[in-house]
């Protein structure tokens, strides 16, 4: 399938991608999982970081062009993209972009209705705007990985990247570029997206901070509702040294719940805040009779909101995402299908990972930008 013929609901839409690491590289893949066409800016040379490019998943459904934006003309090749191009992703530190001779003045003169989206960590101002960072520290700054489940007075969990990078970043990123899109397709007026991780990871806990200010969150790790302060709502080992999660909190879940686990009908009611102590060591006792595989076959099928705790490849087998086509294998390697999904416009898996310049010729057709045909430019000295 060719990108003028690619389906999906942003099909038609140009993005431009300036090559970079984590955040901004899945923002753009999101895109391109819904039929946009990213043409991504690779520089010369080796990747900085991360897999090869023919495993970087997050590069899949797009086509990559090479143009060193420090050599003569390489800015300029640029903004003959940019120049027919919807949407601009870029996650240099603030200032960067500029210096380069790609930023939002440039970019917005030569193509007033772009939309530019900038993604870092720390925001395009502030005291900390040009410090470096990594996911771990933004999400610690912004008071969310303090509330990451854990034992009261232990540290807290790390959740990969996954809550500040991608949650935080990435897709705020592309529900900022898609809001901007509309408004700029409906005036003719580009703008630019200022997505900081700290600010959407913030973001990410605006329940929380309702219930922080009714009384019902407290600052203190392991002792609320939702982070493992209630016992029927945690993770206990089997017997085997697997987990099961549980989520038991409306009253029927949890009577279903109780009543599979065999707690007895002894056991300490679960909002009774002084025994969750008493209840917690009660049904992890119940659990550790038991292997993994013989709690999931007991709570198969029932609303007892319990799960087995799977690893990522025994989760690409698990029956229900199977059945549904959560994770599938393209060009022999498996990984999560696009999502959401469309009932008019489906997205699809069209390409696999762009390699660096494998595209150059076809993009340089296809957008008609001569200049990308030459190649990039040798730097001066």
């Amino acid at each position: 399938m060719t990108e003028q013929t690619a389906q999906g609901p942003l099909a038609g839409v140009r993005v431009v991608e300036l090559a970079g690491i984590g955040p901004g590289p899945f923002a753009a893949m999101l895109l391109a999982d819904l039929g946009a066409d990213v043409v991504r800016v690779d520089r010369p040379g080796p990747p900085p970081l991360g897999p090869a490019p023919a495993l970087d998943l997050t590069n899949r459904n797009k086509r990559s062009v090479l143009v060193d934006l420090k050599a003569p003309g390489g800015a300029g090749t640029v903004l003959d993209l940019v120049e027919r191009a919807d949407l601009l992703v870029e996650g240099y530190r603030p200032g960067v972009a500029e210096r380069l001779g790609v930023g939002p003045d440039a970019c917005l003169a030569r193509n007033p209705a772009l939309v530019y989206g900038r993604m870092t960590g720390w925001g395009q101002d502030g005291p900390l705007a040009d410090r470096a960072g990594h996911d771990i520290g933004y999400i610690a700054t912004a008071g969310v990985l303090d509330a990451v489940g854990g034992a009261p007075g232990g540290p807290p969990g790390i959740p990969a990247n996954l809550l500040g990078d991608y949650a935080g970043g990435s897709l705020y990123l592309a529900v900022g570029l898609l809001a901007a899109l509309h408004h700029a397709r409906a005036t003719g007026t580009g703008q630019v997206v200022d997505a900081a991780i700290v600010d959407g990871a913030a973001h990410l806990t605006t329940m929380l901070w309702g219930l922080r200010a009714a009384g019902h969150w407290q600052d203190a790790r392991g002792t609320n509702l939702l982070d493992g302060g209630a016992p029927q709502y945690g993770v206990y080992r089997t017997a085997d040294g697997g987990y099961m999660a549980v989520g038991a909190l409306e009253p029927q879940f949890y009577a279903r719940f109780a009543e599979i686990l065999g707690l007895g009908d002894d056991a300490p009611d679960p909002w009774d805040v002084p025994r969750h102590t008493e209840l917690r060591t009660r049904i992890a006792d119940r659990f550790a009779t038991r292997t993994r595989a013989a709690w999931t076959a007991l709570f198969e099928g029932t609303d007892a909101c319990t799960a087995p705790v799977l690893t990522a490849g025994e989760a690409a087998d698990h029956p229900h995402l199977a059945a549904r086509g959560t994770y599938v294998r393209h060009h022999g390697v498996p990984q999560p299908a696009p999502a959401p999904r469309f009932s008019a416009t489906p997205a699809a898996l069209r390409r696999p990972p762009a390699l660096p310049g494998a595209d150059t010729a076809e993009v340089a057709r296809d957008w008609d930008v001569p200049a990308l045909a030459a190649g990039p430019a040798p730097r001066d000295g």
